[in-house]
């Protein structure tokens, strides 16, 4: 059974941000970006373990997927997979996106 993937009103920020970023040097490798992590997201209502725990949280219910360089990172509650933020993989993981996996 599938499960519904949502997303965060923050994480949709951070999709935003990344693909504002990028899109300053290269508006087609953004779109390319953005289609990878989307592409990714929608393929966790039929796999949500595909990620691995994050390391930082050692929660088993807060995952993780790496597209192109991004941490796509998502909690799974019941039938429901929660994308929680999209940061870039050298990012330090703050204590306000341990705030959003609540």
């Amino acid at each position: 059974m599938d499960h519904e993937v949502v997303s965060l009103r923050a994480a949709l920020d951070d999709l935003d941000g990344i693909a504002e970023y990028i899109a300053v040097d290269s508006p087609a490798y953004a779109a390319v970006v953005m289609s990878k992590i989307l592409a990714q997201a929608r393929e966790l209502a039929g796999f949500p373990q595909l990620g691995r725990c994050v390391p930082e949280w050692n929660r088993p219910d807060v995952r993780e997927r790496i597209v192109c360089g991004y941490r796509l990172i998502y909690r799974i509650v019941g039938d429901l997979v929660i994308i929680l933020a999209v940061i870039h993989g050298s990012r330090r993981l703050l204590d306000d996106l341990q705030d959003r996996s609540q």
